[in-house]
């Protein structure tokens, strides 16, 4: 049976809906990366014309929401609890609980407006017209409906980390509190 690191108090499916997120985001991302390398993704021969500009800002968006993805990781892993010893001026300190719980649930926020909006855009005809197959927009569906469950599976992720933090690291039976940040964590408490 495969292991998936985390931290030992934090619920299975916890640790699954967080390493779930970086999966759900990752279909979307291949997708633009494919309309860059001028794949026939879609027909609008503007979009197999893209500028650098262009293509530069769909290649950073992928990235950028692969590595907020990655973020979700932090909510059930040791870095989430202690920043890593090599990040300038915070390394070694914990981690405020609320500022992460606060983040992730602004990420939830932003995630479900963008959503909101896609929907909205989609069925109201708004941007530009692109033709495509049926095909092609099987491929456009099957790569973006990923994505909704991206605000879910994080939520869910945000809530237990704050339960699991609100409670000062005690664990189920209400034993003695449990210090993850108490003195300088061990090079393999990152790996």
């Amino acid at each position: 049976m495969m292991r998936i690191k985390a931290l030992p108090d934090v619920p299975r499916w916890a640790v699954l809906a967080a390493h779930a997120v970086p999966l759900v985001t990752l279909p979307s991302g291949l997708w633009r990366l494919a309309l860059v390398a001028g794949l026939p993704v879609m027909e609008d021969a503007g979009w197999k014309t893209m500028g650098v500009g262009v293509s530069l800002y769909v290649v950073s968006l992928s990235v950028v929401s692969e590595l907020l993805a990655f973020l979700t990781l932090g909510l059930v892993r040791p870095w989430g609890e202690v920043f890593p010893r090599w990040m300038p001026f915070l390394g070694g300190r914990r981690v405020n609980p609320a500022a992460a719980t606060g983040a992730a649930l602004a990420g939830v926020a932003g995630l479900c407006a963008i959503v909101a909006w896609g929907v909205y855009a989609s069925y109201a005809e708004l941007g530009p017209a692109t033709p495509s197959t049926p095909a092609q927009d099987a491929v456009l569906v099957v790569c973006y409906t990923p994505l909704l469950a991206w605000p879910v599976l994080l939520a869910a992720v945000a809530v237990a980390y704050h339960r699991r933090r609100r409670d000062g690291g005690k664990g189920p039976a209400g034993g003695g509190t449990r210090q993850y940040g108490a003195g300088r964590p061990s090079a393999s408490s990152w790996v």
